[in-house]
C-alpha cells in the first residue's frame, strides 16, 4: 500500500479553529507519500505566510500553500536515497484546509476532492493529467512528450511531489519541469449549505463519478453516523464495482451534513431483509441443478428491479449483505476467491 493520509483538527500557531486533511497516492514506492503525510502541513505553515481572517489573508494563505509544496519538494530532493536514485517514488496530494470562513482546496496530481453543497456537487478539483492542454504544453516546453496519455510514455500524472527523474531539465524552474510540484489552490467561502468534503485517490474515481460518490455518501449519512464505516463502505463498493487500484478516502463532515433519518433507516432495513429473502429463495429452489455459485446469485439479483438501492452505489454497495447470507446458507461451499477476484457480476 503506497497511499497515506493526514487528518489534523486544530492547527498549531494559534490556528485552533483551523483543520487540515489530505490524501496522498504514492507510486513507485511509499517514501514520498509517507514523508508528506507527516510533514506537508509543517512546510505549509512555516512558509512565511500570514494565516488569519483579516482582509487580504486569503491570498496570503494561497501563497503559503504554494510555497509549502515547493519547499517540501526541494527538501525531499536532498534525501540520500532520493538523491542517489535508490528510491524513485512520487506522490499525488489532494488536501482541504478549513478555516472558520473558507475552504482551501489543494490539488497536485490526479487524486480528487469533491464538496457536497446543498445536496449536490458544489465543487471538485481538476485532475492533472499529461493530456490536459496546459499540462501537455509545459511537458513539451521541457523537452518531453505525451505518449499513451503518459509523460514520456511512463508516468500517468503531470504534477506530483517527488518523481525527481522528471525534474532535472537544465534551465527550467521547479514549476516548468516535466512533472511539476505546484499545487492548484481554489478557495470557496463557507456557507451553511456545505455538507461534506470527500478526498480520494484515483482508485475511487475510476469507478465512481463525482455525483455518484456524493449521492452515495449522502445516503449513508442518513442511516449511519460512523464516518469510518461509511469510508469503508465507499472502498468496498468501489472494489465491487471493479476498481483494481489502491483506494484511500477521507470524509470530512461539515455542520450542514445530513443527519440520521428514521425513514431512511427503516427503508435500509427493509432493503437488507428483501435481499436476504431473495438469497434464501434462490438457494432454496435450486433443485437438481445444485446450489448456484455466488456469482450466479449476484447476477440473478442484479437482473431484478430492486427499489431503494443506495444511489450512486447500487447493488454493489449491498454485496456484503448478499455474501453474508450466501455463506451462512452454504457453509460447505468451495472457496471461490475473494470478492475482488470474482468476475464482475453486475
Amino acid at each position: 500500500m503506497e497511499d497515506a493520509h493526514t487528518a489534523v483538527v486544530g492547527l498549531p500557531h494559534g490556528l485552533t479553529d483551523w483543520s487540515f486533511f489530505a490524501v496522498y497516492d504514492g507510486h513507485a514506492g511509499s517514501r514520498v507519500a509517507n514523508y508528506c503525510s507527516g510533514h506537508l502541513l509543517e512546510h505549509i505553515l512555516s512558509g512565511g505566510a500570514e494565516f488569519g481572517s483579516g482582509s487580504g489573508s486569503v491570498e496570503g494563505v494561497k501563497d503559503g500553500i504554494r510555497s509549502g509544496f515547493l519547499n517540501i519538494d526541494e527538501y525531499m530532493r536532498n534525501f540520500s536515497d532520493l538523491r542517489q536514485g535508490l528510491d524513485r517514488s512520487g506522490s499525488t496530494a489532494v488536501c482541504v484546509l478549513l478555516s472558520p470562513t473558507h475552504l482551501y482546496f489543494i490539488n497536485c496530481g490526479d487524486s480528487r476532492a469533491v464538496l457536497c453543497r446543498d445536496g449536490k456537487v458544489g465543487f471538485s478539483t481538476q485532475d492533472h493529467k499529461p493530456c490536459n492542454p496546459r499540462e501537455k504544453e509545459r511537458i513539451q516546453n521541457a523537452g518531453g512528450s505525451v505518449m499513451i496519455q503518459r509523460v514520456n510514455g511512463s508516468l500517468a500524472v503531470s504534477r506530483a511531489l517527488g518523481d525527481y527523474d522528471y525534474k532535472c531539465v537544465d534551465g527550467k524552474g521547479p514549476t516548468e519541469q516535466l512533472v511539476s510540484p505546484e499545487p492548484e489552490v481554489c478557495v470557496l467561502e463557507r456557507v451553511a449549505e456545505d455538507e461534506f468534503v470527500v478526498l480520494a485517490c484515483d482508485g475511487i474515481w475510476d469507478v465512481m463519478s463525482n455525483e455518484e460518490l456524493c449521492d452515495f455518501v449522502r445516503s449513508r449519512l442518513l442511516v449511519c453516523d460512523d464516518l469510518e464505516k461509511i469510508g469503508n463502505s465507499v472502498v468496498d463498493t468501489c472494489l465491487h464495482k471493479g476498481s483494481r487500484d489502491n483506494m484511500s478516502v477521507v470524509l470530512v463532515c461539515l455542520p450542514g451534513a445530513p443527519k440520521i433519518s428514521e425513514e431512511a433507516v427503516k427503508k435500509e432495513e427493509e432493503l437488507d431483509k428483501y435481499l436476504e429473502t431473495r438469497v434464501e429463495e434462490l438457494l432454496g429452489n435450486c433443485g437438481e441443478a445444485g446450489v448456484p455459485d455466488l456469482v450466479s446469485v449476484l447476477r440473478s439479483i442484479a437482473s431484478e428491479n430492486i427499489p431503494n438501492l443506495p444511489p450512486g452505489g447500487g447493488l454493489a454497495s449491498k454485496r456484503s449483505v448478499i455474501e453474508a447470507v450466501y455463506n451462512r446458507l452454504n457453509p460447505h461451499r468451495e472457496e471461490e476467491g475473494s470478492a475482488g477476484d470474482l468476475d464482475d457480476p453486475w
